[in-house]
C-alpha cells in the first residue's frame, strides 16, 4: 500500500528580447513530505482519540457528574466540534489557508489536552474522590468547571480547524495533474484512515487500560506528550509543504450567483448559452477551468449580460451581485449535485451508529471468556474487530484490488468513487440484519438456559458466546471501508479547489447530523414500541427488549438509503467531465459597447 510520489516541478525561467519573465511553478515533494503529513496524522490521532475515548467515564468518576448530566455535556460538546469545522473551514478557504489554520488548530489542540491533563493532575482542579458507601459525592465547583470547559473549549477550536484542512492539506502535496500524483493522492486516502484505525485501536486498549487501571493523570499525559509530538512533526516539514493561497470567501461567490440568478429569473436564456454567456476567470484564481452544464438552468441566468452590466478594466462584472461569471455559476452548481449525495452518506452513518452502540450492550449481556485462562474481554474493546476488519479491507483494497481493477477498467483509482461508496453502502444492511441474527439468538439462549451469571442493573448474561459478535463488526469495518474513504475522496475531488477545506467539514457536519437522527430515531422507537408494561424493543435489559427488530428496522432503512443514494449516484455528473467548454470571454470595451439580446 504504497504512497507514489510526483515529480519535482522547478522555476522556469524564460527570457525575450524585451523583458525577464520569472514563473514560478509549484514544486510538489509528494512521497517526501508523506513521513511528516502521516506521522503528525497518527500522533494526532493517538492523542485526541486517547483523551475522547474514556472522557464518559472520567467526568462520572472524578468530576462526580451524574450520567445525564456528563452524556448531554459530551453530546454538545462533540456535536459542537462537528459544527465548528464549517468555521474552520471558512476561515481556511477565506483568509489563512490549510497550513495556518492546522497549525493554529494543532497548538489549541495540544492545549486543550494539556488543561485537561492538569484537571486530573493537580487535586484542586478536580472534586474529591467519592467515599465508598456515601450515597452523595462532592460537585465540582465553578471554578473546576470553568478550567475543565476552557479545556474543551480549546478542543473545539483545535478540531473545528484540524478536521476539515488536514485531509486537503496531505493531498495538495501531490500533483493532481500527472498519473502519479493521483494515485498518491488515492493511498493517501487509504493511509490516512488506516492510521486513523490504529490510533482508535490502541487508545480504546492501551490508553483506556491505563487511564481506568493506573492512573488518570498519566493516562491523559501519555495522549498529551503525542499530541506534542504531532505538532513537532507538522512544523517540522513545514519548508517543504504545498501551501495553497486562499482566494477570498467562495461562499461570498455562491451567494452572489444566487442574488444574481433571483434578479434576473424572468429573463430567458439563449440557445446557445454556452457562446454568450458572461465568461470572465478571474487570473488569480486556483479553480480548475469548468465546462458548461445544462443542470439547474436557473442559476445559469447569474451569467445573463444585460445592457445594464458593465465590466471593470480587467474584465470582471462592476456588480457581481448582479452578474456572475459561467465559471461561479458551475461552482456553485458542483456543491448543490454534491449536497443529494452527502445526505445518503449521513444517513449511511447513522446504520453504522446503531452497530457501534448496541454491540457493546449485547458484549455486556453475553458470555465475553475467551481463550485460555478463560479472559473477559471489555465490553467497550469489542469495537476493535471493526476497526480490525477496516484495516485489513483497506490494506487488501489497496494493494491487491486496485491494480487488478485499473486493468479492467482502466481507471487509477480502480473503480469510481461513487461505486466504491456504493459497495459500502450495500454490505451496510447485510452487516445489521446479520446483528438481529445474533441477537436473536444470544436472547433465545439467555431465555431458555440457565444464566451464567446476572448483573440486576443490566439483566441476565446469555450462555451464547460474545465471538458471536465478531462477524458483524468486522462485516461493518468492511463496509466502512469502501463508503467512508470513498467520500473522503469524493468531497475532496469533486468540490472546487477553494473549496476543499469546506469540503473536509462535510463528514464532520454529515457525522453531527447522523448524533441527532440517530438519538431522534432511537427515542421514536423507545416511545412507539413502549407497551403496557413498560418494556420496549429497546429496554435496558436487552432480554426482555427486542433490539433484533431494531436491527432489521435500520437495516430496511438502510435499503431505503441505498435505493436513493443510487438515484443520485446515476444522476450525478463528476466536476469538468461533461458539458461545453466556455468560451474565453470578449474584450473589456467589446462587451461594454454592446448590448446582448436575452
Amino acid at each position: 500500500m504504497g504512497l507514489s510520489s510526483t515529480t519535482d516541478d522547478s522555476t522556469d525561467l524564460k527570457l525575450d528580447e524585451t523583458s525577464l519573465e520569472v514563473s514560478h511553478e509549484i514544486k510538489y515533494k509528494g512521497v517526501k513530505v508523506m513521513p511528516f503529513i502521516i506521522g503528525n496524522e497518527m500522533f494526532d490521532k493517538l492523542g485526541g482519540f486517547g483523551i475522547g475515548a474514556n472522557l464518559l467515564v472520567y467526568l462520572t468518576t472524578v468530576f462526580n457528574m451524574k450520567r445525564i448530566t456528563a452524556t448531554n455535556l459530551l453530546n454538545i460538546f462533540s456535536g459542537t466540534g462537528n459544527l465548528g469545522t464549517l468555521v474552520g473551514a471558512f476561515l481556511s478557504d477565506t483568509y489563512f489557508g490549510r497550513y495556518k489554520t492546522l497549525a493554529f488548530a494543532s497548538i489549541c489542540y495540544f492545549l486543550g489536552m494539556l488543561v485537561l491533563t492538569l484537571t486530573a493532575l493537580i487535586p484542586n482542579l478536580h472534586p474529591p474522590s467519592c467515599q465508598k458507601g456515601s450515597s452523595k459525592c462532592a460537585e465540582a465547583t465553578s471554578g473546576q468547571l470553568t478550567i475543565l470547559l476552557s479545556g474543551f473549549g480549546l478542543l473545539i477550536i483545535g478540531a473545528g480547524g484540524v478536521r476539515p484542512c488536514n485531509i486537503p492539506f496531505g493531498a495538495d502535496q501531490f500533483n493532481p495533474n500527472t498519473e502519479s500524483g493521483r494515485k498518491g493522492i488515492n493511498s493517501f486516502f487509504s493511509w490516512y484512515y488506516f492510521t486513523t484505525t490504529f490510533a482508535v485501536m490502541v487508545s480504546f486498549t492501551v490508553l483506556v487500560y491505563v487511564q481506568n487501571s493506573v492512573n488518570w493523570a498519566l493516562g491523559f499525559a501519555i495522549p498529551t506528550f503525542l499530541m506534542f509530538i504531532s505538532c513537532l512533526f507538522f512544523f517540522v516539514g513545514t519548508r517543504m509543504y504545498v501551501m495553497i493561497t486562499p482566494q477570498g470567501s467562495p461562499l461570498t461567490s455562491m451567494a452572489q450567483v444566487m442574488v444574481a440568478a433571483i434578479k434576473k429569473r424572468h429573463m430567458h436564456l439563449p440557445d446557445h448559452p454556452w457562446d454568450s454567456l458572461f465568461a470572465y476567470i478571474s487570473s488569480n484564481s486556483i479553480n480548475s477551468k469548468l465546462p458548461y452544464t445544462d443542470q439547474f438552468r436557473f442559476l445559469t441566468k447569474a451569467a445573463i449580460i444585460t445592457p445594464e452590466d458593465r465590466m471593470n478594466l480587467d474584465g470582471s462584472a462592476s456588480n457581481p451581485w448582479r452578474l456572475c461569471s459561467i465559471q461561479q455559476v458551475e461552482e456553485l452548481k458542483c456543491v448543490v449535485r454534491i449536497i443529494p449525495i452527502w445526505f445518503a452518506g449521513a444517513m449511511y452513518f447513522v446504520a453504522l451508529k446503531q452497530i457501534h452502540t448496541y454491540v457493546v450492550f449485547q458484549a455486556i449481556q453475553s458470555d465475553r471468556r475467551i481463550g485460555i485462562g478463560n479472559v473477559k474481554i471489555p465490553p467497550a474493546s469489542f469495537i476493535i474487530f471493526s476497526l480490525l476488519g477496516f484495516s485489513i479491507c483497506t490494506a487488501i483494497y489497496d494493494t491487491v484490488m486496485v491494480p487488478l481493477l485499473r486493468r479492467i477498467t482502466n481507471r487509477e483509482e480502480g473503480i469510481t468513487v461513487l461505486k466504491k461508496i456504493g459497495v459500502g453502502m450495500v454490505i451496510a444492511p447485510i452487516a445489521l440484519i446479520l446483528s438481529g441474527v445474533v441477537e436473536y439468538k444470544r436472547r433465545t439462549m439467555a431465555l431458555s438456559m440457565p444464566f451464567v451469571g446476572t448483573a440486576p442493573s443490566e439483566g441476565g448474561i446469555s450462555p451464547m458466546n460474545a465471538r458471536w459478535l465478531i462477524p458483524q463488526l468486522a462485516l461493518i469495518g468492511v463496509s466502512e471501508s469502501f463508503a467512508i474513504i470513498g467520500q473522503v475522496a469524493f468531497f475532496y475531488k469533486e468540490f472546487p479547489e477553494s473549496m476543499r477545506s469546506f469540503g473536509g467539514s462535510f463528514l464532520s457536519c454529515g457525522a453531527a447530523m447522523t448524533d441527532y437522527m440517530g438519538s431522534s430515531l432511537i427515542s421514536v422507537i423507545n416511545r412507539v414500541t413502549r407497551d403496557a408494561s413498560g418494556r420496549s424493543w429497546l429496554d435496558q435489559d436487552l432480554n426482555k427488549g427486542r433490539l433484533d427488530y431494531f436491527y432489521y428496522l435500520v437495516a430496511a432503512l438502510g435499503i431505503i438509503n441505498l435505493g436513493y443514494f443510487l438515484v443520485c449516484a446515476k444522476w450525478y455528473k463528476y466536476i469538468g467531465t461533461q458539458g461545453k467548454d466556455i468560451p474565453v470571454a470578449a474584450p473589456m470595451d467589446e462587451i461594454n459597447s454592446k448590448h446582448h439580446p436575452v
